[in-house]
């Protein structure tokens, strides 16, 4: 049963000879209890539910910074790479420049390679988030269903009172 602060301060109880009638009153705050109870759980759960995937989320902006940082090591090294290509070349012409060609080459598919990867990181990631949303999103959706159910149906005044001339 959901329960908003409107529905506690709009409840209304019988009375009887000494005042509101107790089982009723003691059932009602049971109800409460209950309620805010497993609210509780579910808001817990779903704390415990965030902090893994915000923990997932960090592991990965972690490894994208981690290929991020390769790639620039990759581009220095290809560029020292180059460097030295071009002063073997100048010592001895034939020879230094296919192996410039080689090496750059490889550092070219090298890189080619880490930016398929940091794509493939990317899309991971998006995927990932999309993931999560869709969890959360299903989880609210959820929560809102089973809200509603518990809501209490409302039930007109004259089937809420005692029959008779109310004098009781």
């Amino acid at each position: 049963m959901a329960v908003s602060r409107i529905d506690i301060l709009n409840q209304g109880f019988s009375r009887s000879l000494r005042g509101y009638d107790t089982a009723e009153v003691d059932r009602y705050m049971q109800e409460m209890a209950d309620t805010i109870g497993r609210l509780g759980e579910d808001k817990s759960r779903l704390e415990t539910r965030v902090a893994e995937l915000e923990t997932r989320l960090a592991e990965y902006r972690d490894r994208e910074a981690t290929l991020r940082d390769t790639l620039i090591a990759t581009q220095r090294m290809t560029e020292d790479m180059k460097t030295n290509a071009q002063r073997e070349a100048q010592l001895i012409i034939d020879a230094a420049h296919a192996k410039a060609e080689t090496l750059v080459n490889q550092g070219h598919m090298r890189l080619a390679r880490l930016q398929e990867e940091i794509l493939q990181a990317k899309k991971l990631r998006a995927q990932f988030e999309m993931k999560v949303r869709s969890v959360i999103d299903a989880h609210l959706h959820l929560l809102e269903l089973s809200l509603a159910e518990q809501q209490p149906r409302s039930v007109p005044e004259e089937a809420q009172q005692p029959a008779g001339n109310g004098d009781e």
